[in-house]
């Protein structure tokens, strides 16, 4: 099959539609393996997902410098997004925050250098700083577009009020925040926002962190360096009455001949062709599998059933911890 592309905003950008989230190739899931995700990048373009997801705090750095060995000598085959925006001292993230328009100026550099390229396709301020005005931060990000290093710009988990004051500064491409059949937070607001503005959504952890494929555990059953092991959906009573709302995931992917997966999948695809979903791999046979969500069609009574079985009200705990749902801005 061929992977169809979709337009990300008003601004021109075009992606696969369905991109790779690179962050598990570094870490948060399980020991690094940089062979099978080397060829898994390199499977990626062969099947047409050109829309490769990274960012400084990978690592931190270690990503962008994966990706940018993959994709010697390929990159105008790839759209690359990646992002700034935590400070990192010593070769690792120290916790706060740093969006100054200085600190945005020198991540870009290294980015720009770990990327072995001379321009980012898609820059997101990964998280908003609350000590910095917005303004100050695009027009910081708007500089590196006339400098022609940064072609399109972008938010992540930036609320409504933010999203407007960016975009009004310069057009924002992009919002990337969560969002997949288990965590609808966006669609009050957000997602009307958005198409306001003409504005694309990325959809990260469009698998649920693992939790929408089948193949989870119990948050005590992952390593201590398994991000999972934090998640208050994965622990306890939590777990079991998340397990019970993924029954209708399961069940209609049987019918269908798919995996729970890919139905989660090919139900965000559904969402409209402004939505592009990056789920996360370091696996060719994830990938693979994936990838195949794309030629799944719905029709709207299995969608209706698969909003009813995974409505908020039906999924148990927040989707961040404490600490994490401190960043996001809303």
């Amino acid at each position: 099959m061929t992977l169809a592309t979709r337009r990300l905003g008003s601004q021109g950008l075009e992606v696969s539609a369905l991109g790779l989230g690179c962050m598990g190739m570094s870490q948060s899931y399980g020991a690094a393996d940089e062979a099978e995700s080397i060829a898994t990048l390199h499977r990626a373009l062969e099947l047409g997902v050109t829309f490769l997801d990274t960012a400084e705090v990978y690592g931190p750095f270690h990503n962008e410098e994966l990706l940018g060995r993959a994709l010697a000598g390929r990159r105008d085959e790839v759209v690359i997004a990646t992002k700034f925006g935590f400070a990192i001292g010593g070769g690792a993230r120290t916790g706060g925050l740093d969006s100054r328009p200085e600190h945005v100026r020198e991540a870009v550099e290294g980015s720009l250098r770990r990327l072995r390229t001379d321009r980012i396709d898609l820059l997101y301020q990964h998280r908003v700083d609350p000590a910095v005005p917005i303004e100050d931060v695009v027009g910081a990000m708007s500089r590196l577009v006339e400098q022609g290093k940064v072609r399109y710009l972008g938010l992540s988990e930036a609320g409504a009020r933010t999203i407007r004051r960016a975009h009004a500064t310069h057009p924002v491409t992009a919002l990337q925040s969560e969002y997949s059949l288990w965590e609808r937070n966006l669609e009050p607001e957000l997602l009307p926002l958005l198409r306001e503005l003409g504005i694309g959504l990325v959809a990260f952890s469009p698998l649920g962190r693992g939790f929408l494929t089948g193949a989870v555990r119990r948050a005590e059953e992952y390593p201590e360096s398994d991000f999972r092991r934090r998640d208050p959906r994965f622990q306890g009573a939590n777990f079991d009455a998340n397990v019970r709302a993924a029954d209708a995931v399961r069940a209609l992917a049987a019918r269908r001949g798919a995996t729970p997966g890919q139905l989660a999948l090919a139900w965000l695809l559904h969402r409209g062709e402004d939505v592009v979903p990056i789920p996360g791999t370091k696996r060719r046979r994830n990938l693979e599998e994936n990838v195949a969500a794309a030629s799944i069609a719905l029709s709207p009574a299995e969608v209706a059933e698969l909003d009813a079985a995974l409505a908020p009200e039906n999924v148990a705990g927040p989707r961040y911890d404490e600490e994490r749902m401190r960043t996001v801005d809303r």
